[in-house]
């Protein structure tokens, strides 16, 4: 995408110029989700208010504002500059947290992203956020001694998690290929590539930043929120149960319950008998081999 370079980042009118300083602190916080926006769009001017508001919810405290007010010059230089013809974060305050209802994902997006990730490590992340919805941090801090084969138990952050088929076939093909590449590493991180192999380290953010989901819409980010979801959905809209699967924080829990509750209710009101007799896929009538391996957890 264009128009993320120093310049961009300036402020709205009169668009008095940022110290250097600033303008690269602001775009190192907001490059992640610009990397993310730019495997599925190719132009600024296609990211959409939803699109910005689905990031913040990833972010909290002063990153949350410092986020939002990178992005907010960003967008704000670029309409001035006829790059964009819609300000994404107008209306979208410091302080502000929209509580919007998160949607499902659709089976073809999901279906998608599962064909598009062939590298054994891109399938191990990729279930890993999908069925298990880890965060890319967590991910990164996986060790060996996490895992319990035997038992198909996998501790993510001091949670125990059973394992499924897709996540424990992910990681079958992954340590063979391990192995097979790396033979002698002493690096005791599940996740490990041809830098940290040579040591002990953490792989990079970037490695785990879904590259291999270029221009998909079911990203990692989007894959992991869909499986919280899916949860309140089949569980019951309880946010208590939510943040002990998940490890979520109490305003999280509720607005994933809060969101799991508004599509029942809209599922009910639009064909109530469908509904209740199609209770456990909760009124979604496709179904998805990543969904199906979900109900089995």
């Amino acid at each position: 995408m264009s128009e993320t370079g120093p310049g961009c980042c300036t402020t709205a009118a009169p668009f008095q110029a940022r110290h250097a300083a600033t303008v690269w602190n602001y775009l190192n916080r907001i490059q992640p989700v610009l990397l993310e926006w730019s495997d599925r769009y190719d132009h600024l001017r296609e990211v959409t208010r939803d699109d910005v508001l689905t990031h913040l919810e990833t972010v909290q405290g002063s990153q949350r504002q410092t986020t939002i007010i990178a992005l907010r010059s960003l967008f704000g230089r670029a309409k001035k500059n006829g790059t964009i013809f819609k300000n994404p974060t107008s209306r979208i305050r410091v302080g502000q947290r929209e509580e919007g209802v998160i949607q499902s994902l659709e089976p073809e997006h999901i279906n998608g992203s599962i064909a598009a990730v062939t590298h054994p490590a891109d399938r191990l992340i990729l279930a890993l956020a999908a069925v298990h919805a880890t965060r890319p941090a967590a991910i990164r801090r996986l060790r060996l001694d996490d895992l319990d084969i035997g038992n198909r138990r996998l501790s993510i952050d001091g949670r125990t998690r059973p394992l499924d088929e897709l996540t424990l076939q992910g990681i079958w093909e992954w340590l063979e290929f391990r192995r097979f590449r790396w033979p002698d590493t002493a690096n005791p991180h599940l996740l490990i590539n041809e830098h940290t192999a040579l040591g002990t380290g953490l792989i990079g953010k970037s490695s785990v930043a879904g590259p291999a989901l270029h221009r998909q819409t079911a990203t990692l980010e989007r894959l992991r929120m869909d499986r919280q979801l899916e949860e309140a959905l089949a569980h019951g809209p309880d946010p208590l149960h939510l943040a002990e699967v998940f490890g979520l924080t109490e305003k999280t829990a509720i607005r994933y319950a809060n969101s799991a509750r508004a599509l029942l209710e809209r599922d009910l009101e639009s064909d109530p008998v469908a509904l209740s007799v199609t209770t456990d896929s909760i009124g979604r009538s496709v179904s998805t081999p990543l969904r199906d391996l979900r109900s089995k957890i």
